[in-house]
């Protein structure tokens, strides 16, 4: 691989990495202020969340996440006051492709506890301009709309398109709201 090869290389994953942890960590707003994700007795949301347990099922062991490309971003993502997201594991191979697939979710969260890393739910993370290029509309994946994170953002980065989906421990306030109030960055 040649120097520049490398470097730019570098510098992608750098940036896809950065998304991943803003999408992580935005208090994303709904697309439609009337949909704000209390109500979830549909089967659509329950389709979505059925469809990410059985395509992540193989990732219960955080190990077979590791060897399938996924690395742990940072550290453990708790909010102030909402409870907390667990501990992002992001494939960078998938972040920035602009594909939305419910087979190969961008990041997996994970919670720590005593007995090892939990797997709690998933992350789907796509570049908004990325995106846009080709949709005239959010990306919605098994009826679910995507929240926008536009730009200026805490963050100073470009506009993306985040979704989490709690497929693996349930939330009181809804299956694909950021923040879990009953997971916890506290085992670790």
């Amino acid at each position: 691989m040649t120097k520049l090869t490398r470097t730019f290389f570098q510098k992608s994953s750098t940036r896809i990495l950065q998304i991943a942890l803003a999408g992580s960590l935005a208090a994303a707003v709904p697309m439609f202020a009337a949909d704000d994700h209390s109500a979830h007795d549909s089967a659509v949301p329950a389709k979505l969340v059925a469809d990410v347990r059985t395509a992540t099922q193989k990732f219960v062991d955080v190990n077979a996440a590791t060897a399938a490309g996924y690395g742990p971003f940072l550290g453990c993502v708790s909010g102030p006051d909402q409870g907390a997201m667990g501990v992002h594991y992001v494939n960078p191979m998938y972040v920035g492709d602009g594909e939305i697939n419910v087979n190969q979710p961008e990041a997996l969260i994970y919670e720590p506890t005593v007995d090892g890393m939990k797997l709690v739910g998933v992350e789907f993370i796509v570049d908004a301009a990325t995106w846009n290029l080709n949709h005239n509309a959010p990306p919605v994946l098994d009826g679910q709309v995507f929240n926008l994170v536009n730009s200026p953002n805490r963050f100073g980065l470009a506009a993306f398109y985040e979704l989490h989906v709690w497929a693996w421990r349930d939330n009181p306030n809804g299956a694909f709201v950021d923040w879990n109030t009953r997971v916890t960055c506290e085992g670790k």
